[in-house]
């Protein structure tokens, strides 16, 4: 039996929900099927009880138990259809996780604008940007999200889901280290220029505490370790890609309309637009240098296509939160598709089933909305991060771009000269160990690693979602 919560008897209530929430759930009136009840199928196959105990009994191990209802496959079943409202939620699985996702997710991103705006507004030296901590908060949430769903499939005994994921946890292994050693003519990440960066300053930082040594770390082994973290991320996405795809059609199906259509499609190639705008030779050379004639004239500067290609990922990611009505939808009638395709089914199904049949589509409708969003969070805060750790800016012509969690390159010197000249307040020892840190974590260290992996979430999206596109269309077709 299905366990589930009852909103009299269970202790489990919703106190607050959040816009996001009520703009999935509410504003979107989703409809979902209910699944029919034992007399209406029994009205249906023409089996209506006479008197107040079934007859057709059947003794089971020394008891005697009811036999078990059985219908034909092919009666004229239709599902009846009903909005989710707010007490409908109490019986589906990963409810809390994704209300408590999307809650914090919202007063994340909504702490990031604020502080935006202060440190546009104020323009603060030396301080630390807070909302660094919230998307690191928000990034270490949806890891563990997707770890347990990942989780929850990996202890499937049947069906296959632990060799898929182990599958693609190594071919995802092998896909980054054969990216790690694609040189920068060709994925322009800045990771080499961010690791060396780093190096001279760990060991500039340890020769001024009085230690010796040739570097915190080898480039084998911060590749190595890179790899073994894309592995991960590749299995965690591994899932959400694969139902995506399977929405995707479903969607396409279920909305004939030609600009939703185009929206679906741009939605489901937005990861494959991530991935081009690191590709060199086939954006940013075309882009910023584009051949008019015999000559090449310059369109924008280094920092202008960095900050279009922020904010080109930005609104990727609201086309894909404003397609999420489509995909749920077209989910919420995978029921009413399986009903249709039981019914040119030959011999009979026990009410039972079907009634399970029905309702675990529902009841799994929070699952498949983390699978859908909790890439899209991971994708924007990383991207969020990107902006913030890796110094850019938000305007389209920047002329000076300014780091507020972090401190510039060219202003390093300066403030780690400003922490030894604190030296007899207080705080002295804070400011210097501060100061020193910032001098080995600098924004290009950041701008690499931050951007190498908003373009590995995004790849290993578009990876999964095309083998899912695959596998749907033409082998489950076959």
């Amino acid at each position: 039996k299905m366990n589930v919560y009852h909103p009299q008897s269970s202790s489990f209530h919703i106190v607050t929900l959040s816009l996001l929430f009520l703009y999935c759930f509410a504003c979107l009136s989703l409809r979902w099927y209910q699944h029919p009840t034992e007399d209406e199928l029994r009205s249906l196959a023409g089996k209506h009880q006479k008197g107040g105990k079934n007859k057709k009994d059947r003794k089971y191990n020394g008891h005697i138990d009811n036999k078990p209802l059985t219908i034909p496959k092919d009666i004229d079943l239709q599902l009846e259809t009903k909005c989710i409202a707010e007490v409908d939620t109490l019986a589906l699985h990963y409810f809390p996780e994704f209300q408590w996702l999307v809650d914090f997710t919202v007063a994340a991103t909504a702490v990031y604008l604020i502080t935006e705006l202060y440190f546009c507004m104020a323009e603060p030296s030396g301080e630390m940007n807070i909302s660094v901590i919230w998307s690191l908060l928000v990034l270490a949430f949806v890891i563990k999200i997707l770890f347990s769903l990942t989780a929850h499939y990996f202890k499937l005994e049947e069906g296959g889901e632990r060799s898929l994921c182990i599958t693609f946890a190594f071919f995802f292994f092998v896909k980054a280290m054969a990216i790690l050693i694609v040189t920068e003519n060709y994925l322009e990440f800045g990771l080499e220029t961010g690791f060396a960066n780093f190096s001279e300053s760990a060991v500039q930082f340890l020769e001024n505490q009085g230690l010796e040594s040739q570097g915190p770390i080898s480039k084998l082994t911060f590749k190595l370790i890179l790899a073994l973290l894309c592995s991960l991320i590749g299995a965690f996405l591994t899932f959400p890609g694969l139902r995506l795809a399977q929405m995707h059609l479903d969607a396409l199906t279920l909305n004939t309309g030609k600009v939703t259509q185009t929206l679906l499609h741009i939605n489901f190639l937005a990861p494959l637009i991530m991935v081009l705008l690191w590709v060199k030779p086939i954006t940013k050379d075309y882009i910023m240098n584009p051949t008019l004639g015999k000559e090449s004239v310059p369109l924008m500067s280094e920092k202008t296509y960095d900050t279009l290609r922020l904010w080109a990922i930005l609104l990727l990611c609201i086309l894909r939160l404003a397609m999420m009505r489509h995909h749920l939808q077209a989910y919420l009638n995978l029921a009413k598709k399986g009903v249709e395709q039981m019914k040119k089914e030959a011999g009979r199904i026990s009410t039972v089933d079907l009634q399970k049949m029905v309702a675990r589509v529902f009841y799994y409708l929070c699952v498949i909305a983390l699978q859908y969003v909790a890439p899209l969070v991971m994708l924007l805060h990383m991207t969020l991060l990107l902006k913030t750790l890796g110094g850019h800016s938000w305007g389209i012509y920047p002329e000076d771009t300014y780091s507020p969690c972090i401190v510039n390159e060219d202003s390093q010197a300066a403030t780690l000269g400003q922490g030894e000249a604190q030296g007899t307040q207080t705080v002295a020892p804070l400011s210097v160990a501060l100061g020193g840190l910032r001098t080995v974590f600098t924004p290009l260290l950041f701008r690499g690693l931050l951007s190498f992996l908003t373009w590995w979430i995004a790849a290993c999206l578009f990876s999964t979602s095309l083998f899912g596109l695959f596998y749907h269309q033409y082998l489950m077709a076959a």
